[in-house]
């Protein structure tokens, strides 16, 4: 049976499970294909269900499933799940199961899950003799004291996820029930402030497709903070004479702000054999024991579940900063499971590039936002 993921940068040690699985018994086995990322590998998968080609387990973006679980065309798991040791079950954050749930139903198993933090250039921070940022307000005084010699010091990435982020830092939402909130008190004060920093060159705008010379300008001392996945961890730690700092998100209203959870779900298309639905049930128990996932953290830096905590204080005590990104899953929450979420999270990422780059204010390009997602 097919396994459809997006880890495309760890291919080979998805890859070597599913080998280690197929070994353990003689039941399945599992044939790993990496469909390049969660935007690349959506359209791949819509397009086998339509045709009756679906792979048995597909991992997909957290916003990615409700839609296709509202369009009949996800396996409901609950059963699955209800079926699994309760020890198995109370060992994973509430939040994460929640994560692939949508109407009370389970539509997805947890393995990948991150959460969002900030990373900076620790060097020059040392250098100026800031502190790092903890709140909003202190990220923008510390960028407007670094913002010399050309430098922006804040990468504002067109990016709904880590926008997210911050609108909940200050104990706002994004959506209600079913409805969008897109231009929110909330949202509009947090891009009101990215699109200030902008146009005061103490932030760069980004969109997503310029991740590249994002991380080239970052390992410059162009830029010194970016918002982003604690897996962004991984790739970041190589970027040449560099000294890389993480830190938890940028917490606005203490007591009130979240994080919201990032990463995906491992789910079934609807149709799925009941044979290869237990392979597919069966496998991922197999990437969820203590021990395998301790070295799936160690290699992606995606958060544990509790059990495999203990097995990583090693490594825990050589990154400590990881270990207080991964405490904020103590306050994370799911992304909004209305299968319309998707399509207004593209709308939010219009907005942002609009604003941060001047052609619009904050609130027109959030009222321009909300208008077309209540369409």
């Amino acid at each position: 049976m097919e396994f459809w993921h997006a880890m495309t940068g760890v291919k080979d040690t998805v890859a070597a499970y599913a080998r280690d699985f197929n070994r353990s018994q003689s039941t399945y086995e599992v044939v790993p294909v990496a469909q390049g990322n969660y935007r690349e590998l959506l359209p791949k998968l819509q397009a086998a269900i339509k045709s009756g080609r679906a792979p048995a387990l597909a991992q997909l973006e957290f916003t990615q499933f409700p839609a296709l679980a509202a369009a009949g065309q996800l396996t409901d798991l609950t059963r699955t799940v209800d079926a699994l040791p309760a020890a198995l079950r109370n060992d994973f954050y509430p939040a994460v199961w929640r994560a692939g749930e949508m109407g009370g139903r389970t539509y997805g198993l947890p393995w990948n899950v991150s959460v969002p933090v900030l990373m900076f250039n620790a060097r020059i921070l040392e250098n100026a003799e800031q502190k790092v940022p903890d709140t909003w307000a202190d990220l923008e005084r510390v960028s407007r004291a670094l913002a010399t010699g050309g430098r922006r010091p804040l990468v504002v990435a067109a990016d709904a996820w880590t926008f997210e982020a911050n609108v909940l830092s200050r104990g706002g939402t994004l959506s209600s029930g079913q409805e969008p909130r897109l231009n929110s008190p909330d949202a509009t004060e947090a891009l009101t402030q990215l699109a200030r920093m902008s146009a005061a060159a103490q932030a760069q705008p980004r969109t997503l497709n310029e991740a590249t010379r994002a991380a080239i300008d970052f390992a410059r001392g162009q830029n010194v903070f970016v918002l982003a996945s604690v897996a962004n961890w991984t790739d970041a730690r190589k970027l040449p004479l560099f000294k890389l700092g993480v830190a938890p998100f940028p917490c606005e209203k203490v007591g009130a702000c979240t994080v919201p959870l990032g990463g995906a779900t491992l789910a079934v298309p609807a149709g799925t054999p009941a044979a290869e639905q237990a392979g597919a049930a069966a496998f991922w128990q197999y990437l969820s024991a203590p021990d395998r996932l301790a070295s799936w953290v160690q290699a992606t830096a995606y958060a544990p579940r509790r059990a495999a905590v203990p097995l990583l204080e090693g490594w825990y005590a050589k990154n400590p900063q990881l270990r207080a990104a991964h405490a904020q899953m103590n306050r994370a929450v799911p992304r909004p499971t209305t299968p319309s979420y998707a399509a207004w999270t593209a709308l939010l990422e219009t907005a942002i590039q609009k604003a941060t780059s001047g052609k619009m204010s904050a609130r027109a390009a959030l009222d321009e936002a909300q208008t077309q997602a209540q369409r």
